[in-house]
C-alpha cells in the first residue's frame, strides 16, 4: 500500500509537469526559502548536499558492500548494491524522459546537471540510507528508533538542502522521495521473499527430523 500510494503521488506530479511544466507553489516556496539564507545555514545545507551526492553515496555503498562480503553477509551486500545501482540508473532514466529544466531564481553556488525531475539527491539518498537503516534495524532491533530517526534526518535534510540552494523545484523533491520509496519497498520486499524461500526447505527438513 505504501508503494502504491507513492507511485500514485509520483504519477500525479509527473502528469502535472507534462501538462503545465510547472506548479504555482514551486516558485513561491523557493523564494520563501531564499529569505532564510545566512552564512551558518549555508554551511549546514552545503554539508547535507555533499552527503547526498550520488557519487559519494555509491562509493559508500561499494565500500560497505565489500566489507559485508568480507564478513560473509552476502545477501546484505547484494541487496545494498542492487538498491544503490538501481536507484541511480532509474533516476537518470527518469531525468532524461522528463527533461525538466532546473529553477534559476538566483545565482547558484554549486554545479548541477542539466535536468531537474526527479531529484537524484532525494531519490537516491532515500533508497541508500533507507536500505542501510533497514539492515541496521534488522540487526540491532533495540536501536530501531534511533536508526529510523537518524535516517529521516539525513534524508529530509538532503532534500531541504536542494531547495535551499535553489537547484530543484519542491515537486522534484517530493517526486524523488516517492520514486525512491517505491524502489526501496521493492528491494526490501524482494529480499524478504528470497529469504523466506531459502529458509523454507530448512524448516521442512527440521520438521521431518523432529517427526
Amino acid at each position: 500500500m505504501l508503494a502504491a500510494l507513492s507511485l500514485w503521488l509520483f504519477a500525479a506530479i509527473a502528469y502535472g509537469i507534462l501538462a503545465t511544466e510547472s506548479f504555482t507553489f514551486d516558485k513561491e516556496i523557493l523564494l520563501a526559502l531564499r529569505e532564510l539564507h545566512g552564512p551558518v545555514l549555508d554551511i549546514v545545507m552545503l554539508s547535507f548536499t555533499y552527503i547526498g551526492e550520488p557519487a559519494v553515496l555509491l562509493v559508500v555503498c561499494l565500500c560497505l558492500g565489500i566489507w559485508l562480503l568480507y564478513r560473509g553477509q552476502r545477501s546484505e551486500a547484494t541487496i545494498l548494491l542492487i538498491a544503490a545501482v538501481g536507484a541511480i540508473v532509474l533516476n537518470n532514466l527518469l531525468k532524461i524522459a522528463f527533461g525538466r529544466a532546473r529553477p534559476m531564481l538566483w545565482e547558484r553556488v554549486i554545479d548541477v546537471g542539466q535536468y531537474s525531475f526527479p531529484s537524484g539527491h532525494a531519490m537516491i539518498s532515500l533508497v541508500i540510507f533507507g536500505i542501510i537503516g533497514y539492515l541496521l534495524a534488522s540487526k540491532f532491533p533495540q536501536w530501531r528508533g534511533w536508526i529510523i530517526s537518524l535516517t529521516l534526518v539525513l534524508v529530509i535534510g538532503i532534500g531541504l538542502s536542494r531547495l535551499y540552494l535553489g537547484v530543484h523545484w519542491p515537486t522534484d523533491i517530493v517526486a524523488g522521495y516517492a520514486a525512491g520509496l517505491v524502489w526501496l519497498v521493492t528491494c526490501i520486499f524482494s529480499r524478504q521473499v528470497w529469504q523466506d524461500r531459502r529458509l523454507a526447505p530448512q524448516d521442512v527438513e527440521q520438521s521431518m527430523n523432529a517427526d
